[in-house]
């Protein structure tokens, strides 16, 4: 049985913290490929500062095209809004029957991790791989990270965020270190962000 890890988010846009966190996975797990969910809406983020879904998906290609194990899904483009990731779980195990998925989170969605559709149902059925994420506050620990299905991962915690990187793009900052190369070459030759 092929084993895919999925990485949800809406790579707005896609840097090389998620690049960096994505191989580390994939090298210190029984993963055999790791697929970027591009996210059309999340329930829970604002929309207007979202670039296209298809200029997002075409930025998480560029930056997987030399990984072999890595891959840019857009699953959920065509599953209903807003995506729910349990519907999209439902989804891609009735279209992969022969591969098992496991959810790859931040920490800080653990919290959160109730209020998800059908939570429950998610925890016990699928395996969630949680890397750590810098907290802003106190940190503490969650019950969750008791529950069998649920692993933390010792991966690097990289402070770089996607709205940090749109900010410096729209004060005309150099971005480039920040931004897997052909990413870089995608976003300076548009207005994106700016």
């Amino acid at each position: 049985m092929k084993k895919i890890g999925l990485f949800f988010g809406s790579f707005n846009p896609i840097h090389i913290g998620h690049l960096i966190l994505a191989n580390y996975i994939l090298e210190n797990s029984d993963m055999d490929e790791l697929w970027f969910v591009v996210s059309p809406q999340n329930p829970f983020k604002d929309k207007k500062s979202l670039l296209k879904d298809h200029n997002r998906l075409d930025m998480v290609q560029l930056a997987v095209k030399n990984y072999p194990n890595m891959r840019a899904s857009n699953v959920e483009f065509s599953l209903p809004k807003p995506s729910y990731t349990i519907d999209t779980l439902t989804y891609l195990h009735e279209k992969y029957p022969d591969y098992s998925f496991s959810l790859i989170m931040g920490e800080d969605n653990l919290d959160s991790l109730h209020k998800w559709k059908n939570s429950e149902t998610l925890i016990k059925n699928h395996h969630i791989i949680v890397y750590p994420r810098v907290f802003e506050g106190e940190k503490k620990d969650s019950e969750y990270l008791q529950h069998e299905n649920i692993s933390m991962i010792k991966a690097p915690v990289i402070e770089l965020s996607a709205t940090e990187i749109r900010n410096m793009i729209k004060d005309g900052k150099n971005v480039r270190p920040m931004l897997p190369p052909e990413v870089f070459e995608y976003l300076d030759g548009s207005n994106f962000y700016k």
